[in-house]
C-alpha cells in the first residue's frame, strides 16, 4: 500500500494546487466585475460564470483535501469517548458510508454531466454545463480514492506525506 499512498500524497498536492489556484483566480475575477460596474458603469459579463466555475473546482476539488487531512467538519462526540476496538469499528462503519456517499454523488452528477454537455451558458458560451459540472464526479472519485486509502492505511494525520521516496 506504500506505493498507493505515494499515488495518493501526488493527487493530494494535485488537488491542493488545483484548488488554490480556482480561489486565487475566484477573488481575482470578482473585484473586476465589481470595478467594472460600479468604476467604469459597464457591467462585464464573464466575471461571474468564471468564478462559478472556480467555486466549484474549489469545493469539489478542494474537498478531498480537506477529508484526506482530516480537516473536514466531524462530529465525534461519541467516538471520542469509545473503546479503542469500538472506535475503530465506528471508523471503518464511517468509511464505508463515505464510499457509498461518493458513488452516489458520482453517479448522480455524471448523468448530470453528460445530460448537460452539449448545452453552452449563454455568460460563457466556450464553456458548456457538463464541463462546468465536471469537477463533481472528479471530485467524488478523488474522494473515493482517499476513502480508500483511509480504510487500508489509517489517517494521513498518523503519517507523514510521502512524495517521490522523500517525506515532507
Amino acid at each position: 500500500m506504500s506505493a498507493y499512498s505515494r499515488l495518493m500524497d501526488v493527487l493530494y498536492l494535485l488537488c491542493m494546487v488545483v484548488a488554490a489556484i480556482a480561489l486565487m483566480i475566484m477573488v481575482t475575477v470578482i473585484p473586476i466585475g465589481i470595478f467594472a460596474r460600479y468604476a467604469l458603469d459597464s457591467a462585464l459579463s464573464w466575471p461571474e460564470p468564471v468564478s462559478i466555475v472556480c467555486v466549484i473546482i474549489f469545493t469539489f476539488i478542494g474537498a478531498p483535501v480537506g477529508f484526506r487531512a482530516g480537516t473536514h467538519i466531524c462530529v465525534s462526540m461519541v467516538t471520542d469517548r469509545l473503546p479503542p476496538r469500538a472506535r475503530r469499528v465506528a471508523e471503518i462503519v464511517c468509511d464505508l458510508m463515505m464510499i457509498a456517499v461518493c458513488i452516489i454523488i458520482f453517479q448522480a452528477s455524471y448523468s448530470l454531466c453528460q445530460d448537460m454537455w452539449l448545452q453552452p451558458q449563454a455568460s460563457l458560451p466556450d464553456v458548456t454545463f457538463g464541463e462546468m459540472y465536471l469537477p463533481i464526479p472528479v471530485g467524488a472519485i478523488f474522494t473515493l480514492l482517499f476513502v480508500v486509502e483511509r480504510l487500508f492505511c489509517g489517517e494521513q494525520t498518523q503519517r507523514r506525506l510521502v512524495l517521490l521516496g522523500g517525506t515532507h
